[in-house]
This record gives C-alpha cells, sequence and structure tokens, in this order.
C-alpha cells in the first residue's frame, strides 16, 4: 500500500506511490516548513476564543494541550483554513520531540493531509518551551473535501509521545484535535447510454456509439479549474462491458514502462475508478497509458489490501496523434478505448446493470506537462491530491 502523503501544491509535486500516482502520494516526508519567526509567541494563557478545547495531557503530565483555533471554522473544500494550536509545559522537556499535524478520515484514521512541520515554524521545539507558559502554532492546510479530524501530536524516531487519556487518541497516540468539515460541492452525475452495437476496440473512437455518448471534459482535480489540456470522455455499455473512451490533448505522447501492473501512474496516464456497489470502501482501479500498457488492481477498502493479482479483463487500444516518445516534435494527442466487462468487477449488484441503476465512479488523467510539472484531471474534483477520495467519486447513471 502507498506510503503517508504529504502537503503539496498542485504544481509543484513530488510523486512515488503504489497504486495510483496522485498530488499528494510520496515517501513519507514533511509538509514544508513555515519559515522561522523571530521568535516564538509565548502567552500567559490560550485566547478565549479557541474552536478545539481539549486538556488533555501527554507524558504522564508533562505537556497539556489547551486546543486549536479554527479560521475560518467553515470553508469549502480546498481553500486554505489556518490552524492555531496552544499548548503549555508543566514540567521541562527532553529535547529531540518534533510535531506533527494530520488531517484524518474520522471513521478509519486514514491519512488526507500529512501537515507535519517543525513547531512555531521551527523557532519552538517541544524541549525549548517555557514551563507554564502558553506557546503558539499557526499554519495553513487546505479543506478536505469530506468531513475529517485533526490529530496532532509530537514523535522521535518511531516513537510517538504518549498520550495519557486512552480515550483521546485511536491507539495511535494521535491527540484528537478539531474536527474541519465544510459544504462539498455537488457531486457529477454521468448518464451512461446503452449502446446499440459495441464499438470496435481500435482506438479510433469513430464508432456510432461515441457519437451518441455524452461528451464530459475532466477539470482540475485538486481545485476544479479547467486544465491546461482538454481531456475529453465518453461512456458507454451493454449487457456485458462497460465501455469507456478518452480523448486527450497532449504535445509530447510518452511512456517508458511496458509491462502489465508496472507503475504506469508515475508516467501520462488515464484511468477509471469503479465503485459498483456505491459502498464508499470495494472498488476497482484502472489505468491504460500511451504504449496501450495496462494496470489494474481490487481494493477491499479505501487504499488497504491492494489486490494487483485481480484481472479486470478489460480489452484496451490506444491511437497516438503524433510521434510516440519523440520530444523534439510536437503531438497532437492520444486516444484511449476500454472495454470492461461487468462480471470481473468488484460487488456489482445485479448483471447486467439495470436503467436507473447508480454506481460511484471517477475519470482521472495525469499529464507531465514538459515532463516536470503534474497536473492531476477529474471528472469529478477532489479538492485534495488523493485520486482514492471516495467521498468525491461522482455518480454513474445507467439508463
Amino acid at each position: 500500500m502507498r506510503p503517508p502523503f504529504r502537503l503539496l501544491t498542485l504544481l509543484s509535486l513530488t510523486l512515488l506511490a503504489t497504486g495510483c500516482r496522485d498530488e499528494q502520494a510520496g515517501p513519507k516526508p514533511r509538509a514544508k516548513a513555515l519559515p522561522p519567526p523571530a521568535q516564538a509567541r509565548v502567552l500567559d494563557a490560550a485566547p478565549a476564543d479557541l474552536t478545539w478545547r481539549s486538556g488533555v495531557t501527554f507524558a504522564g503530565g508533562a505537556v497539556r494541550y489547551l486546543g486549536t483555533r479554527v479560521s475560518p471554522p467553515v470553508a469549502v473544500p480546498g481553500q486554505p483554513v489556518q490552524l492555531s494550536h496552544y499548548f503549555e509545559a508543566l514540567r521541562p522537556m527532553p529535547q529531540g520531540w518534533e510535531f506533527f499535524v494530520h488531517v484524518v478520515d474520522p471513521s478509519t484514521g486514514q491519512m488526507m493531509v500529512n501537515a507535519d512541520h517543525g513547531f512555531a515554524g521551527g523557532a519552538a521545539p517541544l524541549g525549548s518551551w517555557p514551563v507554564g507558559k502558553v506557546v503558539e502554532d499557526v499554519h495553513t492546510v487546505p479543506m478536505p473535501p469530506s468531513p475529517s479530524r485533526v490529530v496532532l501530536g509530537f514523535w522521535q524516531g518511531d516513537a510517538r509521545l504518549p498520550v495519557d487519556d486512552p480515550s483521546a487518541h485511536m491507539g495511535d497516540n494521535r491527540l484528537f484535535g478539531p474536527q474541519l468539515g465544510g459544504a462539498a460541492p455537488l457531486l457529477p452525475e454521468y448518464s451512461v447510454r446503452r449502446a446499440a452495437k459495441a464499438p470496435a476496440i481500435d482506438g479510433v473512437l469513430d464508432d456510432a456509439v461515441w457519437k451518441d455518448a455524452t461528451p464530459v471534459v475532466l477539470r482540475g482535480s485538486f481545485d476544479g479549474r479547467p486544465a491546461s489540456l482538454r481531456t475529453e470522455a465518453r461512456l458507454a455499455y451493454d449487457d456485458q462491458h462497460l465501455y469507456v473512451a478518452f480523448d486527450v490533448e497532449d504535445p509530447d505522447v510518452w511512456g517508458t514502462l511496458r509491462k502489465r501492473d508496472e507503475p504506469i501512474y508515475e508516467q501520462e496516464v488515464v484511468e477509471i475508478f469503479l465503485d459498483a456497489n456505491a459502498d464508499g470502501r470495494t472498488y476497482n482501479e484502472m489505468q491504460v497509458s500511451p504504449h496501450n500498457v495496462t494496470f489494474d488492481a481490487y481494493f477491499p477498502a479505501r487504499r488497504q489490501g491492494m489486490d494487483l493479482a485481480w484481472d479486470s479483463g478489460m480489452t484496451t487500444a490506444v491511437k497516438v496523434r503524433g510521434t510516440l516518445d519523440e520530444p523534439s516534435d510536437r503531438d497532437e494527442g492520444w486516444r484511449v478505448e476500454m472495454r470492461i466487462p461487468f462480471a470481473r468487477l468488484a460487488e456489482v449488484p445485479r448483471l447486467p446493470p439495470g436503467k436507473g441503476d447508480r454506481w460511484r465512479f471517477n475519470l482521472y488523467r495525469l499529464e507531465h506537462v514538459e515532463r516536470r510539472q503534474v497536473e492531476g484531471q477529474a471528472f469529478s474534483p477532489l479538492f485534495v491530491g488523493d485520486f482514492h477520495a471516495l467521498p468525491r467519486f461522482g455518480w454513474l447513471v445507467f439508463e
């Protein structure tokens, strides 16, 4: 499974992961620290307007977490939210403990944002706090796409500073902080039409079924803005298969990986995620690269138990409009067709799908702009850099 995430900007991305690669995937890192202030802010007491009040202590009463102020308290997904945390040292603490802040799914504890950073921008590590005074840490995180929780604490090597109250954490010494939530944009729907005749899987996209299918243009996965390069998708179905087509604008079509289930998500790829029973847990991920290399996986829960032995049985074809793997010229793009057997998918409620059936799904593209900056695109924008953000999957409605 993937290692923990880090907080990244949309246009400055470092990506390395198992499974679908996206804007927040990567080895266990630390978010970029805030510029160190001249000195840490030390107070006699915590402010009166805390959004979340605590009082729970660490390490046998050595440190007390007083609470956090969230500003603004309500925000739309992706909007920056300022978190101001307040702690008090009740006795001297040793050096070497670092501060961590995670934003997690409240039901599973799954990381949504890793906002680890030096306390007060590195100016006030735990061992330097004056006993009996209140110290303040201020930083910013993006509002997640679904209700979430801030958890925080201190780490050193492989250990976390123990939380004294067992009910104040999930058994992992990540102390409960404030809850975050906002009014998420409505989830988009795609009405998929029944194909009178199955398309030829050749990457050409000249079949009648594609002329009848509704086109949808993918948008920036992180914020819903128009993407720099156009990606248009269409879907159709019959009794046995779901058909997916992508028409990708791309001035430099490339890829170096050639084997099935290699990490093609580290390069340029189009993807579909399907949660057939819409339970927000079991789902399938399928990808195609410009070299028509495929990746498919089954997940029994969000980002857990990834099964690469699962075989989707899909048939795919790619048509490149340009010169593949040649950066010196300018390409037009590439087109993809996918034929996915319903019978191979996880937790399909009924076969074949009937009129009015509603699945959860999302469509994605990863584009390496000038082979440097990575741009994520989606049918349903996520507002976090995580293609596995299941609460933000759109609806696939069978006509």
